[in-house]
């Protein structure tokens, strides 16, 4: 396990998801440590087309998630944000879209979590319920960018909250804890590259963080391939972490961890 001795809400930065996700897990599984608010997680190196993570520790950590009972492993929480699978890059977008609108969606549209939308529909189809045409966000970005040639940065973001939707008085609610989304040109013209940062009003690190880490990065690479310019870092703000389970059932984990050292190792 990865230590340090910053402040346990200092910024955590790395090259690969797998040792991001491990430095957070580790400060929460400290003793004493229920929370921490805000963390800072930053995957820089993604221009030179580095890994995104480190499989032994995703799949350690999946099957962690199976013997909780867990719905969804670590890629089946990245596909929420960017579901990659659908995408051909050589394609037109068009296709894109609508592989995911009328063959994916319909099928995940019943299940109950997904009852207000996800995090990928509400990117491609953000819904107006003033009769206003829906918003694509993605590509109003992209046009933005590659059509009318307007390179403020400011318009170069995303909204997941809808507060006519989500102004909710639930105790609990789900969805969205992934508020928005902006990209950031690095250097005149996006010429050193892309940053994608996602900000989250909370975040379970062991049941969602490194889904959320890799379909960032995924979401990133897309606008990447669209802006005409190179992903090179991903950043995820939480306003505030949790484990999201109790400690007792992943202390297994996060002991294997610390003797295989795997990602030091692997990084």
């Amino acid at each position: 396990m990865i230590t340090n001795n910053d402040n346990i809400s200092s910024p955590i930065s790395a090259g690969n998801v797998a040792e991001a996700w491990n430095e957070a897990f580790g400060r929460l599984m400290r003793r004493g440590v229920e929370d921490i608010a805000p963390l800072l997680v930053s995957v820089h190196g993604l221009e030179n087309d580095s890994p995104e993570d480190h499989p032994p520790i995703r799949e350690a950590l999946d099957r962690v998630l199976r013997g909780l009972g867990k719905n969804r492993d670590t890629n089946e929480v990245a596909n929420t944000i960017f579901p990659r699978t659908l995408w051909n890059p050589a394609a037109p977008r068009a296709i894109f879209y609508e592989r995911f609108l009328k063959n994916v969606w319909p099928s995940i549209r019943h299940v109950q979590a997904n009852r207000r939308g996800n995090y990928f529909y509400r990117m491609v189809r953000f819904v107006d319920e003033d009769g206003a045409p829906d918003v694509n966000q993605l590509e109003h970005i992209i046009e933005t960018w590659t059509q009318r040639h307007n390179h403020r940065h400011s318009a170069l973001q995303l909204s997941i909250f809808d507060p006519r939707r989500d102004h909710l008085h639930s105790r609990r609610l789900g969805f969205p804890c992934l508020h928005q989304v902006s990209f950031t040109p690095l250097g005149p013209n996006g010429q050193d590259g892309l940053t994608v940062t996602g900000y989250y009003a909370t975040q379970h690190i062991v049941t969602k963080a490194y889904g959320n880490y890799l379909g960032l990065i995924r979401l990133g690479q897309f606008m990447a391939h669209a802006l005409g310019l190179r992903l090179c870092r991903m950043n995820c703000f939480a306003a505030k972490v949790e484990l999201g389970v109790p400690k007792t059932a992943v202390q297994a984990l996060c002991d294997s961890l610390t003797a295989s050292d795997a990602i030091r190792s692997h990084s």
